[in-house]
C-alpha cells in the first residue's frame, strides 16, 4: 500500500459558497413564507419543503471543511477503504463522509535506553543511540504497522542490539573498525540497520548515532587495566623501534667518518648502553671512562 493525493478543494471559496447557499435559501424561505401569509393562504407545501430540507444538507457540506497543519498530512478513509492522504496547508474542502486522521510529517527524534549487550568480542557493553526519523509515506504508516511510532522505538533498539555485536568495543589493530574508534561507520551501519526494519512503515531515518558507549560495570575495571597495558605495550613497541634506529644510525656515523674503529665486543657493549639510556623509563646516571680506548 502506498500514499496517494485524496480529492479535495480549496476550502476558502467553498466555505463562502455555503454560507451563501445557506443565506439565499433561509431568506428565500422566509420570504416564501411571509409572501403566503400576506395572500391569506397556506404557504405552499412543495416549495418550503425542499428549502427546509436544504438546509441541513448545507450545514452537513460544512463538515467536510478542515484545516491542514504545515508538515502534517491528513489520511482519508471512507467507511473503511483508503482514499488517500492530503499534504496541502490550509483550510480545504473534501466529502463529508471521510474520515481524516492527522499524521506529522516533522523530523522527530528520540534516545534509546541503555542497553547491555556482548560485543563481537564476547564482552558486556552498555550502548545506547538517537536515532532522527521521520514520516514518508502515510499510508503505510497508518495501514501497514499498528502503532508506527511504537514500532520505530521498538525495531531501532532491535538494530542497535544487532550492530553492536559485529563489532569489537576496541581495535586490536589499527585496520579494524571498533565501536569506540570509527563512530562515522558505525553509525553509518546502524542507520542502515534500523532502516532495513522501518521500510515497510513509512519512516525514514535521517540520523542515527551512538550516544552512550561503555564496558559492563562488572568489567570495566579489567577493560581499563587492559587497555592501559596495551597503550604501555604500544609505546615501549615504539620507544625501542626509535631506539634501534638512533642505535644504528650512531654505529653507521662512526664507522663512516672513522671517529673509533670498533670490535664486536666493543660495539655490542655500546648498543647495550646506548638501549638502556634510551628506553629506560629515568634518566641514567653517566659513567667517565677516565682509562685507555680499553
Amino acid at each position: 500500500m502506498n500514499e496517494r493525493k485524496a480529492f479535495s478543494l480549496p476550502g476558502i471559496p467553498v466555505l463562502l459558497v455555503l454560507i451563501a447557499a445557506l443565506l439565499i435559501d433561509v431568506f428565500m424561505l422566509i420570504n416564501t413564507i411571509r409572501h403566503a401569509e400576506a395572500m391569506g393562504v397556506e404557504p405552499n407545501a412543495g416549495q418550503i419543503v425542499p428549502m427546509i430540507l436544504l438546509i441541513p444538507l448545507i450545514i452537513f457540506l460544512f463538515k467536510g471543511l478542515f484545516a491542514v497543519q504545515p508538515n502534517v498530512a491528513r489520511v482519508m478513509q471512507l467507511f473503511g477503504h483508503y482514499a488517500g492522504s492530503l499534504r496541502e496547508q490550509g483550510l480545504r474542502w473534501t466529502n463529508p463522509f471521510y474520515t481524516r486522521q492527522a499524521v506529522s510529517l516533522r523530523v522527530r527524534n528520540f534516545e534509546s535506553g541503555k542497553l547491555k549487550v556482548n560485543d563481537l568480542d564476547g564482552n558486556p557493553i552498555e550502548i545506547g543511540a538517537i536515532v532522527v526519523w521521520q514520516v514518508v509515506d502515510t499510508a503505510e504508516a497508518m495501514f501497514m504497522v499498528d502503532d508506527y511510532a511504537n514500532f520505530v522505538h521498538i525495531q531501532a533498539e532491535s538494530a542497535l542490539r544487532q550492530m553492536a555485536t559485529s563489532y569489537s568495543y576496541d581495535s586490536h589493530d589499527e585496520k579494524g573498525i571498533s565501536l569506540r574508534g570509527n563512530g562515522t561507520e558505525v553509525n553509518a551501519h546502524l542507520r542502515d540497520e534500523i532502516q532495513e526494519r522501518l521500510t515497510k512503515a513509512g519512516v525514514e531515518v535521517v540520523e542515527a548515532r551512538i550516544s552512550h558507549l561503555a564496558y559492563a560495570q562488572e568489567i570495566a575495571q579489567a577493560m581499563l587495566q587492559r587497555q592501559q597495558a596495551s597503550a604501555i605495550v604500544a609505546a615501549r613497541t615504539r620507544i625501542v623501534e626509535g631506539a634501534v634506529g638512533m642505535v644504528e644510525l650512531a654505529l653507521d656515523q662512526l664507522s663512516q667518518r672513522g671517529v673509533v674503529d670498533l670490535d664486536n665486543e666493543r660495539k655490542a657493549a655500546m648498543v647495550s648502553n646506548l638501549l638502556v639510556v634510551l628506553c629506560g623509563d629515568r634518566a641514567t646516571q653517566p659513567v667517565v671512562n677516565a682509562g685507555s680506548l680499553y
